[in-house]
Order: C-alpha cells, then structure tokens, then sequence
C-alpha cells in the first residue's frame, strides 16, 4: 500500500521529459546571488526612502534646536 502512494509520487505526467541539469556555477547564481543582490537593491532603495529627513540639512525649518 505505501510503495503504492509513494510511486504515485514520484511518477512523472505522461510525456514529460526531465532537460539537462544546471551547472554548479548557475546553481550558486540562481539561487544565492541573484536572492542576495534582490535583498541588498531593495534594502538600499527602502532604506534611501524612509531615512531619516533632517540628516540631509535643517535649512528652512523654523526650529532646530532648544538651547
């Protein structure tokens, strides 16, 4: 009963046919670098969107400091 389940599993779709494997270099490419490149550009992006304002000049503010 279970080697039943567990063909059915594993059997692929009627025609399908698996292609050629990745190399070791597209491996690490798809799926390290491209996801850590994606994390740092839009880090960098919400971070350039949401810092804080006044660290860019206090020019034309009508109070910036108490004394």
């Amino acid at each position: 009963m279970n080697s039943q389940i567990l063909n059915l599993a594993i059997t692929q779709e009627d025609g399908t046919m698996a292609g050629e494997g990745l190399t070791a270099l597209q491996t690490f490419t798809y799926f390290v670098l491209a996801p850590v490149g994606l994390f740092i550009g839009i880090s960098l992006i919400v971070y350039l969107m949401t810092r804080p304002r006044n660290a860019r000049g206090s020019a034309g503010r009508a109070i910036t400091k108490i004394n």
